[in-house]
């Protein structure tokens, strides 16, 4: 008789997600454990703020108003919550959830994961190892309801779990990380069930519920959600979220480093996809460590241009204010401006006739940005282009972040799981490890015959999706069919890649081969600066450069693009 899986589920992707969804996945069908995550670098930063004001808080608030009804729920279902709310202070939210448990009427045993929290070096708010998920198994082992954790790898929230309940040791790789993967899957909450996704337009993803992954006891996985709910689960979802936030064929973690060239996906049903395959190797000797400090000050002003003369309109502004900065004798440090060409012409809307010129300012010193910057685009209301507005009023500024990325043994840091009963379990560093390394690269397939090729957006043939990695960004992109794929890995190299999107072409960029996906994986280092809380870019996070890369233009093969089952992405 086979045992059944572990049905683990997820109702938080980030700080500030959907606030009924630990309702919804508690109500909405069988559960045995419930996920969430609730961290990010920038919400590490954000924590770090916040606790300097009160140095009782530096957790997520949120998760404790979900929990008001919540626990009862959980209770009443048998269902264990675990979630990385805890941030910078774990130890003050289990003791927050253990007095809601107490105020509400619901017996539950609280624990939680601690060590994490490193010393923090001078000029930097805050100092985190990213742990594995032993300290969660450990807990839960111990018969904790509920495991609240600070800076855990994202994936851990579902390596622990499966972990505990089929209990793998720390040998057992391919296991390991087969639950590594489905983590990964679930940790972005509707990004797994067509949020965020590039063919939205096939499927009802007005209010996509949360995912699921049924989890059997050789790691392999099948991802869902509740029935009745919306959104989709597909092979292009999962594929979609899998390429999400990733580098090349080996993906670590502090339990395993998971071989993402081995994932095979299946469709097994409607909103069922399996996910099998999936080989696991020792994880890396060090551990990720997120340093996060305030980087200086930054200001940003949004001028509408309208109508004619559109550049013109945007030198005079910039000559104004360069003459401006020459009077003041402050000009800051970092002053970078960009036109968005939003405007049409003969336009019969006064918006859609309207450019935007942004101003980005930074310096250490914050009446560098400051009354510096903002007397000077009040002092342009009556004496500059025609139809001078702004979109909000200009401000005094506000300090911005850096993330860095540090790394450090992991037999130097604590990986501690506080029981129940309040005893201390001190988690054992990996007796195996391995170095991280890349991959051969895999054979290509044969290409596509020669044939009449068309010009056309990219999109009509692939799906994408981005996002970022401290200063780095990764784009995913993936075909559906063989054919494609065999154009797709020919088609777009480095140089193809850099082509269409000029912004890259100056930066390091690499491309990882997938073949199983049907992807390919570009790492784009350094576009995003000092990471998102610096928000030196227009899209700080990397969101839609994959969508922006769907929109270029390339020849496309025409026997593609008439086969193509995907017309929601025509352009």
């Amino acid at each position: 008789m086979t045992a059944a899986p572990l049905r683990i589920g997820n109702a938080s992707g980030f700080y500030g997600d959907r606030f009924d969804a630990v309702r919804e996945m508690l109500t909405g069908g069988p559960l045995d454990v419930l996920t969430g995550d609730y961290l990010a670098e920038l919400t590490m930063l954000i924590l770090g703020r916040s606790r300097l004001g009160d140095p009782n808080r530096g957790y997520a608030t949120t998760f404790l108003r979900q929990l008001e009804d919540g626990l009862g729920l959980a209770h009443e279902r048998g269902v264990k919550i675990v979630a990385n709310a805890g941030g910078l202070n774990p130890a003050g939210l289990a003791e927050a959830v253990r007095e809601l448990a107490e105020k509400v009427g619901v017996p539950v045993r609280v624990a939680h994961v601690e060590g994490d929290s490193l010393p923090v070096p001078d000029g930097f708010l805050t100092a985190n190892a990213y742990l594995g998920g032993a300290g969660i198994a450990a807990c839960l082992r111990a018969g904790a309801d509920v495991v609240v954790t600070g800076r855990v790898t994202d994936a851990a929230l579902v390596t622990g779990p499966a972990a505990a309940h089929f209990g793998w040791e720390p040998g057992d790789h391919d296991a390991l990380a087969g639950a590594l993967v489905a983590g990964h899957v679930l940790e972005c909450g509707t990004q797994a069930t067509g949020g965020n996704y590039s063919f939205f337009r096939g499927h009802d993803v007005r209010r996509p519920g949360f995912p699921l992954a049924e989890i059997h006891a050789d790691g392999t996985s099948v991802i869902t959600k509740h029935d009745g709910t919306g959104g989709v689960v597909d092979v292009g979802t999962v594929t979609a979220q899998l390429l999400y936030e990733t580098g090349g064929a080996r993906y670590a973690g502090p339990d395993v480093t998971a071989r993402l060239d081995t994932v095979r996906l299946t469709q097994e049903g409607p909103d069922r996809v399996r996910i099998s395959g999936v080989r696991g190797e020792a994880p890396p000797p060090t551990l990720k460590v997120g340093l996060n400090r305030i980087g200086g000050w930054r200001n940003e002003v949004v001028f509408v241009l309208t109508g004619l003369d559109i550049e013109a309109k945007a030198q005079l502004v910039q000559d104004q204010f360069a003459e401006a900065f020459t009077r003041t004798g402050k000009e800051p440090d970092e002053v970078r401006w960009e036109l968005a060409r939003t405007d049409r012409a003969d336009a019969d809307t006064e918006e859609t006739a309207g450019a935007l010129l942004r101003l980005v300012v930074r310096d250490q010193d914050p009446e560098a940005v400051g009354r510096a910057v903002s007397g000077a685009a009040i002092e342009l209301a009556l004496g500059s282009y025609p139809g001078f507005h702004v979109t909000a009023p200009p401000g005094k500024g506000a300090p911005y972040g850096v993330f860095e990325a540090r790394y450090v043994p992991a037999g130097e840091v604590d990986h501690v799981a506080v029981l129940p009963d309040g005893r201390r379990e001190d988690m054992a560093t990996p007796l195996h490890v391995r170095d991280l390394e890349g991959v051969d690269e895999p054979a290509l397939p044969e290409p596509l015959p020669t044939g009449i090729t068309r010009l056309a957006p990219l999109g009509r043939i692939a799906g994408a999706r981005s996002g970022d990695k401290g200063g780095d960004a990764n784009v995913g992109v993936w075909v559906r069919t063989d054919d494609a794929w065999r154009w797709l890995a020919h088609e777009l190299t480095v140089e193809r890649f850099q082509e269409l999107l000029p912004e890259t072409s100056e930066l390091t960029v690499v491309r990882h081969v997938l073949p199983n996906l049907r992807a390919l994986n570009f790492v784009v280092h350094g576009l995003l600066g000092d990471g998102v809380a610096a928000q030196a870019r227009f899209d700080p996070q990397a969101k839609a450069v994959g969508e922006w890369l769907r929109s270029r233009h390339l020849p496309v093969p025409l026997n593609l693009l008439e086969s193509t089952d995907a017309p929601e992405a025509h352009a």
